[in-house]
């Protein structure tokens, strides 16, 4: 897209509010563009409206009126999570007019350097732990997109002096065209979101775009032991810093011995070798603040990007010590009578449920379920076999995840069905759990699914099933 001074006097559409959406129209709208906003929802469910409208610009609720896009729209900006189907998004695409996400409109007025953070698991806990390192470098972090502030808001605060901290989803990305990070993080890359995407391939392209305009000045840090992201090696212009957990590198962060050798954690240490081949011990593993082995890669990707800019091996140990994780992410809620309790509500898919199980040297009782989005959750058999003791299962696929249970020859299995409200269906869900689990056993919410049939994120999940535990 051009810079958003050039659309003075032109039309801009800004499709769903929020508070990206705010955002983007705010800054159209001073920089002299005929803003106008529309949201689906009914005018008494869009609180920032009143804000817009008396800044001149036009709001529209209540749905998608027929004549909203037109031959005069010269760009339309998109809230991330509303899909390519909808009518007015087909019609722009039907007249040729250019649509993007509120991050691509952000990258031209940010004046300070990016780093960008992707993935299908892990996203947050790697942004916040690159934040604090940057910060306590003396860098002016500034966290934002996906977590906390709206991009195009942060963007226009952030000067050359302070460096922008963003985390990124699938669906922000594949609405940007000239976005180019001077570092850019790809975690891992799992199945999920295809409900928004459609095919692997639709969502593996747009976690790629976050290297489309890389060039051999920039850096991409890549998970060496992730095949899709080993494949984005092979094809990125930046310069390439990996990390493994898995494998000795000749150049990047890794873990020695690896997570192939059959030794303990505490022998373990996150080591990073330079360009000359010198070896660095940067943390042991058993000294992180937080644990799983998959925060273990989490760690070791924002080792990479804080050393990329320059922070100290000392600075990264100290944060990676010190952080003690992020509400929602494996979250320890409580210890009663013995039982550990576990909030793991943002692990929206197997794969992140399944990392998180296997952190664990207990016997799990689990809470999962939620939205049904086509899987058939097979992935979680083998964690049921060997390190699920007792499940419980919630939502629209309850059915589904209960009959993988079965066949992993649970025998503690038990179906919550929804009751006269959610938070007496997850306040009982946990009770089961509770009844199932004895001293030293975890009983752990980790979903495996998105939140939305149940509640409005997987934040209100997590505070809901605390609330629960807390009243046990």
């Amino acid at each position: 897209m051009k810079h958003p001074q050039a659309y003075q006097n032109e039309q801009v559409v800004i499709i769903g509010l929020a508070r990206s959406g705010v955002a983007v129209a705010k800054l159209f709208h001073e920089l002299g563009a005929v803003v106008t906003v529309n949201d689906k929802k009914e005018r008494d469910l869009c609180p920032e409206a009143d804000e817009l409208t008396a800044l001149g610009i036009s709001v529209i609720c209540g749905g998608h009126p027929s004549g909203l896009i037109h031959e005069g729209v010269k760009l339309v900006v998109k809230n991330p999570g509303i899909p390519y189907t909808i009518e007015p998004i087909q019609k722009a695409l039907e007249l040729g007019i250019e649509i993007v996400t509120e991050v691509e409109v952000a990258y031209h007025v940010c004046k300070a350097p990016m780093v960008c953070i992707t993935g299908s698991n892990g996203k947050t806990t790697t942004t916040t732990w690159i934040g604090l390192m940057l910060d306590k470098a003396g860098l002016k972090p500034i966290v934002a997109g996906n977590i906390g502030r709206a991009l195009t808001e942060a963007a226009l605060e952030a000067g050359p002096d302070n460096h922008m901290v963003v985390e990124l989803s699938s669906f922000q990305l594949k609405g940007t065209t000239d976005f180019r990070p001077q570092v850019a993080c790809l975690l891992n890359v799992y199945e999920t979101h295809l409900d928004y995407h459609g095919t692997m391939e639709d969502y593996i392209a747009s976690k790629v775009k976050l290297f489309a305009n890389q060039t051999a000045e920039d850096t991409a840090v890549l998970n060496w032991d992730n095949p899709v992201c080993r494949r984005v090696a092979q094809e990125v212009k930046a310069s390439v810093f990996p990390f493994s957990t898995k494998e000795e590198l000749s150049y990047g962060v890794f873990v020695q011995p690896s997570f192939s050798d059959d030794v303990p954690d505490a022998e373990r240490s996150i080591v990073y070798r330079d360009a000359q081949g010198k070896t660095h011990r940067i943390v042991g593993v058993k000294e992180l603040g937080i644990f799983g082995s998959f925060n273990v890669e989490n760690a070791a990707a924002a080792a990479c990007a804080a050393l990329t800019f320059g922070v100290s091996i000392e600075i990264i140990a100290e944060v990676l010590k010190e952080f003690k994780g992020v509400e929602h992410r494996l979250e320890h809620v409580a210890t009663l009578n013995g039982v550990l309790y576990f909030n793991n509500s943002k692990a929206t898919n197997p794969t992140a449920t399944i990392k998180t199980i296997e952190s664990f040297e207990q016997d799990v009782i689990l809470i999962a379920g939620g939205l049904e989005r086509g899987m058939d959750y097979m992935d979680l058999l083998p964690v049921f076999q060997t390190r699920v003791k007792g499940l419980v299962a919630i939502g629209q696929t309850k059915e589904k995840i209960s009959h993988v249970a079965k066949l992993a020859g649970m025998s503690q299995i038990k179906l919550v069905d929804t009751a006269n409200s959610v938070q007496d269906t997850v306040t009982e869900a946990v009770r089961q759990a509770a009844a199932m689990a004895k001293a030293g056993d975890v009983v752990l919410l980790s979903p495996a699914c998105a939140s939305w049939d149940m509640f409005p994120s997987y934040e209100e999940r997590g505070r809901m099933f605390r609330q629960s535990v807390h009243t046990l």
